[in-house]
């Protein structure tokens, strides 16, 4: 018999670069440690651990608010547990967190929110929590928990688009730039103003974008509002938030993404990272822009408050 549950997927982001950094037997050592904390945290606030799988945690939960609640407070204690430790040890948890109807069988949990809660931890980014539509109206408000509007979204093995959340944890994020529980049942985000504008170039063509736009989809899917047809671009490529008066880049990328701004000597490469745009400035995207034939993508930026220093 199916029952309506909310499943978690954790795991470490950079473990791969931990084993390099430390050697086999010291890195899997800490990955289990960490493994273990993320498995007694789950049950800690109610849920059930499910299964470890290498450096990933499954778990599951009766009902969305604690396990929205339990994953906010699991990300809060571990950036707390890193600043404690030497840099070589540091490590992110992403999280991925789909409700639904599901199948327990012998301990373990089958049904299509495991599948998706397990494809949105591979799709965020480092220290970041992605939460289905389905799950973020479940939980209801909640005064240690906002969310941000991430769009509709494709996901691997689902026909549908989904629209997609991301819980920001941190205590310091700014509120005006957040969505609470009360907007989500509404699928337009009301501005006030137009606070910026970012315009791209690809092949000649021009996209513009107000910063009530945000958040904007960079990839090779048709699904994607600013759409670069190239091999080497991954489908969900890279996301363009609206974040404290500026356009935020995330990439999302399997190979990477590359940022050049005018003037400045040399590129910033992100891998499952973020950074600021700002002025003007050419985007690379899945190959570096010392491959002649990389798919270049160039960026102005106007009418922002963005301070840089």
């Amino acid at each position: 018999m199916s029952v309506l549950s909310t499943m978690v997927f954790a795991d470490i982001s950079g473990s791969t670069s931990l084993y390099e950094a430390l050697g086999n037997e010291r890195a899997a050592q800490a990955v289990t440690q960490v493994t273990q904390w993320i498995g007694d945290t789950i049950e800690g606030h109610g849920g059930r651990l499910v299964k470890k799988l290498g450096d990933g945690v499954l778990g599951v939960f009766g009902d969305a608010a604690s396990a929205v609640s339990a994953m906010a407070n699991l990300q809060r204690q571990h950036q707390a547990r890193q600043n404690r430790w030497p840099h070589p040890l540091h490590m992110d948890i992403r999280v991925g967190v789909a409700s639904g109807d599901v199948v327990e069988v012998e301990g373990d949990c089958y049904g299509d929110a495991v599948n998706v809660a397990s494809r949105l931890c591979e799709r965020a980014g480092p220290a970041e929590i992605w939460v289905t539509e389905t799950a973020v109206l479940l939980a209801g408000e909640s005064a240690d928990v906002r969310y941000r509007k991430l769009g509709m979204m494709e996901i691997r093995g689902k026909a549908e688009l989904l629209t997609l959340y991301q819980v920001e944890w941190r205590e310091d994020e700014a509120p005006d730039s957040l969505t609470t529980q009360a907007a989500l049942a509404s699928s337009f985000t009301p501005v006030d103003s137009i606070l910026g504008q970012i315009e791209f170039s690809w092949h000649g063509v021009n996209h513009t974008f107000t910063s009530s736009d945000a958040p904007v989809q960079v990839g090779r899917s048709e699904h994607a509002q600013l759409c670069v047809n190239d091999p080497r671009v991954s489908r969900l490529h890279a996301r363009i938030d609206w974040r404290n008066s500026g356009f935020v880049l995330t990439d999302m990328s399997s190979f990477g993404t590359w940022v050049r701004f005018d003037g400045s000597a040399s590129p910033v490469r992100l891998r499952r990272d973020a950074c600021i745009l700002h002025g003007t400035g050419q985007i690379a995207l899945g190959v570096s822009f010392t491959e002649p034939s990389a798919p270049v993508v160039s960026f102005q930026v106007t009418g922002t408050s963005m301070h840089l220093r």
